[in-house]
């Protein structure tokens, strides 16, 4: 049976995966065979053991974590799958210990049973997924579920402060950012051609369905169809958007007047002013973003 690479970020969701992992560690060994465990304390440190793991001959690993475990590991996956051409692709798996999951709610992996999300990831295949990925000022980073800039960089910033996070820390944030938040005046466009100009609350680029713990702000986007599912949320009065805040939640929301939708493969977004955006909740900042889309780059146990 194929050796598997586990990375452990032990204090993912303020320590509860250190905890969960004491009983889920002896059902990956009877699902998954041999394991080989590498404990990260840095989201820095993946790609090294990674690149120990490949160079040994494994081709499959696994994140135990929340969020910022998982960036760390798509970011490292690519640069490595493509400093290996011509040999064999990592496979990477997801079991998220965090506050959001939200990459499993919309892939259905079983999270709140340890037993089960073993046994589900033992019987998961490889599968071409679509990696998203942003160029900003000089950078780039790529990400799995979604990306959205504007209010959302201040909700993630908020959250990511809190030191215990609880099962309502993402509502009471997105909530009090609300609020306060301006909505910044942004120039976007698709596959080239001019969208929108005006003021923003939310610009969401997403590969995966939901983001924020549990809101479906992209409930039509599928993870292998090739295409980004952009979701804009335009500037109103702060009564009308604390509203229609709810209708986000049963992903109803693409209807409102206020609301853009559209798919592409390419997206731009440019501001005047710095502009905070987050991707699969790890927070960045930026003038000019331009988001595009991977299909298949990477093979998933899903």
């Amino acid at each position: 049976m194929t050796k598997t690479l586990i990375i452990l970020n032990p204090h993912a969701a303020g320590g509860k995966a250190g905890a969960v992992w004491t009983d889920l560690e002896p059902l990956l060994w009877q699902n998954l065979g041999e394991l080989v465990i590498a404990v990260t304390q840095h989201p820095e440190e993946v790609a090294e053991h990674l690149d120990k793991a490949y160079a040994s001959g494994l081709t499959r690993v696994i994140a135990i974590g929340g969020d910022g475990t998982n960036h760390a590991l798509i970011n490292a996956l690519v640069h490595l799958n493509a400093r290996h051409p011509d040999g064999p692709q990592m496979i990477y798996g997801n079991l998220p210990i965090g506050t959001g999951r939200d990459w499993a709610r919309g892939v259905g992996i079983p999270f709140r049973d340890i037993g089960e999300a073993a046994r589900w990831i033992a019987e998961a295949k490889p599968t071409p997924v679509d990696i998203g990925a942003v160029d900003y000022d000089g950078q780039q980073r790529f990400f799995l579920n979604i990306a959205s800039a504007g209010i959302s960089g201040e909700v993630a910033q908020r959250v990511n402060k809190e030191p215990e996070r609880r099962t309502w820390t993402f509502l009471q944030a997105t909530v009090e950012t609300m609020l306060q938040y301006r909505p910044k005046t942004v120039r976007i466009a698709l596959d080239g051609s001019a969208w929108y100009d005006g003021a923003a609350y939310l610009l969401a680029v997403a590969n995966g369905t939901t983001f924020g713990r549990g809101m479906k702000i992209a409930p039509k986007a599928k993870t292998n169809d090739g295409l980004l599912d952009v979701v804009l949320v335009k500037g109103m009065s702060r009564p009308r958007i604390m509203m229609a805040f709810e209708q986000v939640y049963r992903g109803v929301h693409l209807t409102h007047p206020k609301v853009g939708y559209q798919q592409a493969r390419e997206v731009r977004i440019e501001s005047q002013m710095p502009l905070g955006f987050e991707l699969d909740g790890e927070v960045f900042n930026g003038h000019e973003l331009a988001f595009s889309i991977r299909p298949g780059l990477l093979r998933m146990l899903i």
